[in-house]
């Protein structure tokens, strides 16, 4: 490639010889915008920073390269050089950081040009001054590294050229898809993966619903996101409206021939229904998105289009042309982008601050900046007409609005900054080895640098640092720049300047529940935008946001209503049961197994039907700090009563002459202590729970579209599972002692009820904690109390029916001679 280069510039030349009017050399048009400054080494940058067009050639007098192109400058994109000169300057007053080292830099505008993007890279290759490709005989121009952005097809171009002398290359934008191997190989990423930033957007789009989009790119990235990547977020149910092509950005788009792509353009972002548009662009993108409502405004087409959202990847950035001064940033408020995770960095406004044109005898790009930011020329730049205002030498910087040049460091420029640093340290490493085995200095050091430039790699792809705004700098295997990504929210304001407001991050390298975060309370959505609030949600056309309703678990409704009548319907039941015991207690059946033990077990699982209650209705204070410790005490005691009764009827029995200690624990003694200790513990875990994380009421708003919760937060989930596993502790230890216990002779024995009663208790809870987890809103809420309902159900039916059957309908057999008739039998 870099031998076809050379050909075509030889072909340009010998055109030039050929004319009628021979120019005075051979050399082709040099670039005339570049910042050069000399150093031991240098550092070079291929950049884009404005347009040019040149007049039709008529090969009969020699082009002036001053008089024949016209440039439209991108005035925010001189920060980019001005931070390449910054950071530059720091490293050489750095007496940590290469000593005894001055670095140098040479940056060329490429005019966002392939042709000229070659000639910059084979000048680079020349002595300072002579364009000869791969010919220097002064020591001055030791190149050992290029900057190349923002732009991503550049590398492209910059690689075919200096690929064979192994120079690397530092993009400081989106990288394209490298299909040699040996290219990529010296091309170091400074900006994050496209893959991150897809997986960004995905998140977005999914977190907002936004499952309905429209799709801009630039010809540039069709094959990479539209034939890779969009299928993709299909498959995670993204459908779209319309995937469009972005107009060619070249400055015939503002002649009329273009006014036909623009104006389809609009009809269909205007027309679609999409709430929200990917916009995969370039540096240059949103000046064509500016010129929508202008369009709009020329063919007399209302603007009372549903408002869009912009979601645009971290390549393209705010760029603007002088014509666009005046317009409004309307289009862009509210809209959203992928970023550059960027601080500021301490110096750079005073460093901007103090620019004064008059001293920059070297920067190429300052003339035509000053003269399409300021509206007026530099003495010392402009070939002045009668009519032209001279600058006074006051105009500043930071007097620009933020659409012109901004003050703060921008993504890309925080790209570049960090891209110097990477070299410097790299370089610093390789010298400090170089030291260790004893190399040759200085000079000696700087020729086995350009003898031998594959050496450098190594100590480029290891570099890693802390920058001074505090950043980790480091790259992956990848060769890319191992960082998060912002997610950027774009505010403007009527006196053309704007905000980027940080609203989310998306890291890659934290836990899975925190690579994606967003506030979305911090989001200044779009005017005229329908962006329904947290109680609000779309109607199917998504064109009107609805009114939510609350919901909670309420007696009018007939959930509430049948879970209030079962848990009415099993107090009385119990009741009934307790008065059967009370009227018959001193029948042998009540009295076999602790009578008053009984009565406890009777009193609570009422209790235990009647907090049922307690979740039922719309949720208040009191009422979630009763809930859970209020359910989780008495079914404590009821499960130590089952207990205790089991262990009773279990010692019973171990030997049929009970010793003196046995026969006194058998007893009252036994009972009380079972039932007060395990109680005594829940109640404790209780306490705890309410002191340090109590429950609250709360409105959920997000996890049902059209609903929002009113619920019960638990304060703790640890508390509420503590809860929980005591007293399925309990129940476990009851159910064990039951089942050793059941073949007890039957007529004394309780334990093979108990053993079915805590069954069908166990069953029960086990079902619930998954059943409670799957479920949302009033449904969670119903779980739990059927969870109540039908444990406690369970108890009171399996353990107490069948002594109601006796006493009430088989009386005969509720007498000491049918209860001792049976022997005793061994365990």
């Amino acid at each position: 490639m870099l031998l076809v280069a050379s050909v075509l510039v030889l072909l340009v030349q010998m055109v030039y010889k050929s004319s009628s009017v021979q120019s005075p050399t051979g050399h082709p048009l040099p670039i005339v915008h570049k910042y050069y400054q000399s150093g031991d080494l240098l550092i070079a940058g291929i950049i884009n920073n404005m347009f040019k067009f040149s007049d039709t050639l008529k090969f009969e007098v020699r082009p002036s390269p001053s008089s024949s192109d016209s440039v439209i400058v991108l005035t925010q994109l001189y920060q980019n050089v001005l931070t390449l000169v910054f950071a530059v300057k720091e490293i050489n007053e750095n007496p940590q950081l290469l000593p005894n080292v001055t670095l140098g830099i040479h940056i060329y505008n490429n005019y966002f040009s392939p042709s000229l993007t070659y000639h910059a890279a084979m000048e680079l290759l020349s002595t300072k001054g002579r364009f000869i490709p791969n010919y220097k005989f002064d020591n001055q121009n030791n190149l050992v590294t290029v900057l190349e952005g923002p732009n991503s097809n550049l590398c492209f171009y910059v690689a075919d050229i200096l690929c064979p002398f192994k120079i690397p290359q530092l993009l400081y934008g989106s990288a394209p898809v490298m299909t040699h191997k040996n290219e990529a190989s010296f091309l170091y990423k400074m900006f994050p993966s496209w893959a991150n930033q897809y997986m960004g957007i995905l998140k977005l789009l999914l977190h907002f619903s936004w499952i309905w989009v429209g799709v801009l790119y630039v010809d540039e990235h069709e094959q990479q996101f539209v034939q890779r990547v969009l299928p993709f977020f299909s498959k995670h149910g993204i459908c779209f409206d319309f995937i469009e092509k972005f107009p060619e950005m070249t400055f015939s788009i503002f002649l009329p021939e273009k006014e036909v792509s623009i104006n389809d353009l609009l009809s269909l972002v205007m027309g679609s229904t999409a709430k929200a548009v990917v916009v995969h662009g370039e540096i240059q993108t949103i000046i064509i998105l500016r010129f929508l409502p202008r369009a709009a405004a020329f063919k007399d087409i209302p603007m009372k289009m549903k408002a869009k959202v912009w979601i645009l990847t971290a390549q393209v950035d705010f760029t603007s042309i002088e014509m666009q001064r005046s317009w409004g940033l309307d289009i862009m408020h509210g809209a959203l982008s992928i970023a550059v995770h960027s601080r500021e960095v301490l110096g750079f406004v005073r460093f901007l601050r103090e620019r004064d044109p008059a001293s920059e005898k070297e920067d190429g790009f300052i003339g035509d900046f000053w003269k399409q930011a300021f509206g007026c020329s530099l003495p010392e730049t402009t070939e002045a007409m009668t009519d032209e205002e001279i600058c006074t030498g006051e105009k500043k910087l930071e007097s620009l609005p933020g659409s012109v040049f901004e003050m703060s460091m921008t993504g890309h420029s925080y790209s570049i900054y960090t891209a110097v640093y990477v070299m410097a340290h790299a370089l610093h490493a390789m010298y400090s080895s170089m030291l260790k085995h004893r190399a040759p200095a200085d000079g000696g050091r700087k020729k086995l640098l350009r003898q031998q430039p594959w050496l450098f790699h190594a100590f480029l792809k290891r570099v890693r640092f802390n920058n001074s705004a505090g950043d980790l700098v480091s790259f992956d295997q990848n060769v890319e720049m191992v960082a998060g990504l912002d997610i950027i929210n774009w505010v403007t304001f009527p006196n053309q300047s704007f905000l980027r407001a940080r609203v989310g991050r998306l890291d890659p390298k934290a836990p899975e529940d925190k690579v994606f975060t967003i506030h979305e309370d911090a989001i200044i959505w779009p005017r005229m935008f329908n962006q329904c609030s947290d109680d609000q949600y779309p109607n199917i056309n998504q064109d009107l946001c609805l009114q939510k309703h609350i919901s909670f678990l309420s007696y009018e409704e007939p959930l509430g209503t049948t879970l209030a009548s079962v848990a009415l319907s099993f107090t009385f039941m119990a009741a009934i049961v307790l008065g059967i015991f009370m009227k018959n207690q001193d029948t042998p059946i009540v009295k076999a197994n602790n009578r008053n033990l009984s009565y406890i077990l009777l009193i609570s699982l009422m209790l235990s039907f009647l907090c049922a209650f307690l979740f039922i209705g719309r949720p208040e204070k009191l009422s979630c700090l009763l809930q859970q410790t209020t359910f989780g005490i008495i079914f404590s005691v009821v499960v130590s009563c089952v207990l205790a009764k089991t262990v009773i009827v279990v010692l019973a029995f171990i030997a049929t002459k009970p010793g003196p200690r046995i026969r006194n624990w058998v007893g009252k003694r036994l009972a009380n202590s079972i039932v007060l200790s395990c109680s005594f513990i829940q109640t404790a875990i209780c306490t705890v729970w309410l002191v340090i994380s109590p429950p609250f009421p709360e409105f959920d708003m997000h996890s049902m579209t059209e609903e929002i919760i009113l619920k019960c937060n638990e304060g703790s989930v640890a508390m509420f599972y503590c809860v929980l596993g005591y007293l399925g502790f309990l129940a476990t230890v009851s159910f064990t002692v039951a089942f050793l216990g059941r073949k007890l002779p039957g007529s004394f024995n309780e334990a093979k009820f108990i053993t079915f009663s805590m069954l069908v208790f166990c069953s029960v809870w086990l079902t619930f904690v998954p059943t409670y987890l799957s479920t949302k809103g009033k449904y969670t809420v119903a779980v739990e109390v059927f969870s109540i309902l039908a444990s406690s159900a369970g108890l009171l039916i399996c353990i107490f029916c069948p002594k109601c059957y006796i006493i009430v309908m088989r009386p005969e057999l509720n007498t000491k001679s049918q209860i001792i008739r049976r022997p005793n039998k061994r365990i």
